[in-house]
């Protein structure tokens, strides 16, 4: 370790090491730090990203006689010196690659010794920046100064917890005569049939013909590499495969894909295979009425995008198993979601997260990894023989069998920050990574994969003579709800596509006492103010309530009300803008997930509970959808309400459908009928009748949209929660015993705004099927609570674990 000032009890101690794994979680698992995700822990830890490391093994070499023994290292954290047996082998100095290091001549019998070790990233990123100049960027940190998870660094919903350590596999690869180095199989659809291109490098050490076979689907193929030669390309066609389907559109067919690679002789020297989807992807983005589209397809079918951004599940990469990635999967899909945005300042993502997203249907867009800040382009970042180029080109060449991959994207939000985060002006006409974004990245991904398609930022507007943020061209990030406007504001957007758009709020109530120790808590305890990594976020979260919703009396009313905007917030986005469907290609909500215990904008937190957002996205999502929208000129007649019906299917949705204004007590005040008549994957507009859209006390009134079981009905109330005239809640509940759990019944005696059932308040594993229920006078609603262990019926069905906004009142 380096000059830092390390724990006593740290320093000189060899501490044994977890592989994969990283410094943090090692000792974490000696007992020799707290927990860094408890209260302020993290606080006390960042000497260890200030500190050398240095990882030291014994090891026996393979059996036999071998050409080449290589140590093979797929992943490095982050600057790094690589010994055997006391000679150094190389240096790395980025994360996001893998590492091959000829050993065979240093080999002995008997033990020998590797060592790893890791420099101090701070001290490479800061010598770096103290270099090149600095540059400016969202936080006071040096991360866009080495090749590494920019998140490590903290961010405005992440810990700083910068790590070190072999954070992937680390092995000695024997071989003889040859070895496939790289095999990136192109797939494409000709009509129906479907064609694989195979690219093979190998790497020799023998200059001898060598044959390369391939077979999918019943189809083979192979080639001769000539003595001297590196590469071959095999064509498979394959006649009418059964395609490969985003989830809700068909099923996830996938395909073995075999190579091999065989000596002179005919001996095998090398294997791969994958599973590969037959789908193609398209990207319109042809100008038109309303600017510039950015519409994606699959198979030639339209797909309205129903995404939610992806963070690294856990600050520490190690920790997150597959079994975890696939409850993150189940969770979104069952939130219907078709779309994962792997977001710029985390990682190219896992092959167990990939090979899930092709397993499930989840469409992925994969940034590469550049997040808001201005980049260096110069040496050793820059240029075709850089760090930046040499991680691209293995990323894309790994990641080429995944059908679900369908996008590659240039960077998270750097574009916009040089139009108009003050970078100019700082930057002194220093490099700020434009060259990455539309020069090399594009001639990497249009060289090595041009079956997908490639945008050069989130956001981006399609041309630099368009501003990189504007609504009306390609992708865009709305911000200004959240930062400085109230969620409402998002009506008067009307974008192509919607990549960015989010609201805060605190994880579930379990997660809270699991990871703070604050007695009492409250909005501004010790661990909640430190658990709270935005800029004014508990400012921007009062303002939000201030806004709607009636006034907290404690911290339980807070932590439910605060969780409820943000539920409300994000629903209202999500169905303004799929109600213009005709010009909004998709949303893709600021974000699923989170890496540790904290506020943010996640519908699920960093214990992996929902929150109530997450129901409200299920809802907003679903396949068919009715809400309400205010519209004012063009629809003729109208009262400046409408019946907006959206059917994501690819069936016709003809059903009678009702719009009722009715009391808080339930009484009907005027009613219209329609029949509904939604085409496959479209939307129809219906203007409201005066006498529906106009009430005659808005604060004791509602509109109730129905259309049979077909779709969840739709709400609208003419007045904020706020300012209604509620009724005290009131209901009658009963609990039974089911399978798994409990079955919670409540009949409503009030109207009961956002019924919400939170079970793990008494019991942290236990989860609930339903929130964000509203039931008029009379209605029936049933919660069925899974929980290993009974729940006393008394607490689950009162305050503060049942839950109405008018029980405030």
């Amino acid at each position: 370790m380096s000059d830092v000032d390390v724990p006593v009890e740290i320093a000189d101690r060899t501490v044994p090491a977890t592989v994969p794994g990283c410094v943090h979680t090692d000792l974490l698992d000696a007992g020799l730090i707290p927990d860094p995700y408890l209260d302020d822990n993290e606080l006390s830890l960042a000497w260890i990203g200030r500190a050398d490391w240095r990882y030291r093994t014994t090891f026996r070499p393979p059996a036999g006689t071998h050409d080449r023994i290589d140590l093979v290292c797929g992943g490095l954290d982050t600057v790094a010196t690589v010994s055997v047996n006391g000679v150094e082998v190389g240096r790395t100095e980025n994360m996001h690659r893998g590492y091959r290091f000829d050993v065979r001549a240093l080999l002995r019998a008997g033990d020998n010794e590797l060592t790893v070790a890791f420099d101090s990233v701070y001290r490479y990123a800061e010598a770096q920046r103290d270099r090149l100049g600095d540059r400016p960027n969202a936080y006071p940190e040096p991360f866009q100064f080495v090749r590494k998870m920019a998140c490590n660094f903290g961010w405005d919903w992440g810990p700083t917890l910068v790590t070190a350590g072999i954070w992937q596999d680390i092995a000695l690869h024997a071989w003889s005569t040859a070895r496939l180095a790289t095999v990136r199989p192109l797939v494409a659809l000709d009509g129906r049939d479907g064609r694989v291109e195979v690219h093979v490098e190998v790497e020799r050490v023998a200059d001898v013909p060598l044959t390369v076979r391939a077979a999918v689907g019943g189809v083979r193929a192979e080639a001769v590499v000539e003595a001297g030669q590196r590469t071959a390309v095999l064509t498979l066609a394959v006649r009418e495969p059964t395609l490969w389907w985003p989830r809700g559109y068909g099923e996830q067919a996938r395909h073995l894909l075999e190579v091999t690679l065989h000596a002179p002789e005919g001996d095998s020297l090398d294997t791969w295979s994958r599973r590969i989807g037959f789908r193609s992807v398209k990207l319109d983005t042809t100008p038109d009425e309303h600017g510039t589209p950015f519409a994606l397809s699959v198979n030639d079918v339209p797909v309205f995008v129903r995404g939610v951004n992806w963070i690294p599940d856990d600050t520490f990469p190690t920790r997150i198993t597959r079994d975890r990635l696939a409850e993150r999967f189940d969770q979104a899909a069952a939130a219907n979601v078709n779309l994962l945005r792997v977001w710029g300042g985390g990682r190219y993502e896992s092959e167990n997260f990939y090979d899930l997203a092709d397993e499930r249907g989840l469409l992925v867009q994969q940034d590469f990894l550049f997040a808001c800040a201005a980049y260096p382009e110069e040496e050793p970042f820059g240029g075709l023989g850089g760090e930046v180029a040499a991680e691209a080109r293995e990323q894309v060449t790994r990641l080429t069998p995944h059908p679900s991959l369908v996008l590659w994207t240039g960077n998270n939000e750097n574009i916009w920050g040089w139009h108009d985060w003050d970078w100019q002006e700082a930057l002194a006409g220093r490099t700020w990574g434009r060259g990455y974004y539309l020069d090399l990245l594009p001639q990497i991904v249009g060289e090595l994969d041009p079956t997908r398609p490639y945008w050069p930022g989130s956001p981006w507007s399609g041309s630099e003579t368009i501003h990189p943020n504007d609504p009306a061209h390609g992708t865009t990030h709305i911000w200004d709800v959240w930062n400085t406007d109230d969620y409402t504001k998002y009506r008067e957007y009307v974008p192509r596509f919607v990549a960015e758009f989010g609201y805060q709020a605190p994880p579930a109530y379990a997660t809270l006492r699991r990871a703070l120790s604050d007695e009492p808590l409250a909005p501004d305890s010790p661990g909640m103010a430190h658990h709270q990594k935005a800029a004014g976020g508990d400012a921007k979260l009062q303002r939000g309530l201030d806004a709607h919703l009636p006034a907290p009396a404690d911290f339980d009313d807070w932590h439910y009300l605060t969780q409820l905007n943000q539920a409300r917030a994000i629903q209202l986005g999500v169905e303004h803008f799929r109600s213009h469907r005709d010009v909004c290609a998709g949303t893709i909500v600021w974000q699923l997930n989170d890496c540790w215990p904290v506020t943010s904008w996640s519908a699920v937190d960093g214990d992996g509970r929902r929150k109530p957002l997450w129901y409200a996205l299920r809802h907003a999502y679903a396949d068919r959808l009715l809400t309400l929208q205010p519209r004012g000129a063009g629809l003729a007649g109208g009262g400046g309400l409408a019946l907006v019906a959206v059917n994501e299917t690819a069936e016709a949705w003809t059903v009678p459908a009702t719009v009722t204004r009715v009391t808080l007590a339930g009484e009907p005040r005027a009613k219209t009928s329609v029949d509904l008549d939604v085409p496959a994957y479209s939307s129809v507009t219906l203007a409201l009748p005066a006498e529906l859209a106009r009430p005659d006390e808005s604060r004791r009134e509602l509109l109730v949209a129905e259309a049979g079981g077909s779709a969840e009905r739709a709400l609208w109330f003419f007045a904020e929660d706020r300012d209604v005239e509620w009724a005290t809640a009131a209901w009658d509940a009963t609990v039974e015993p089911v399978d798994g759990g409990q079955r919670v019944r409540v009949t409503a005696r009030t109207v009961l705004r956002d019924l919400t059932l939170f079970p793990d308040r008494l019991e942290p594993a236990a989860t609930v099927d339903a929130a964000l229920v509203t039931l008029l006078p009379g209605e029936t609603t049933t919660f069925t609570v899974r929980s290993d262990v009974a729940l006393d019926p008394v607490p689950l069905t009162t305050r503060p674990v049942l839950r109405a906004v008018n029980d405030l009142t």
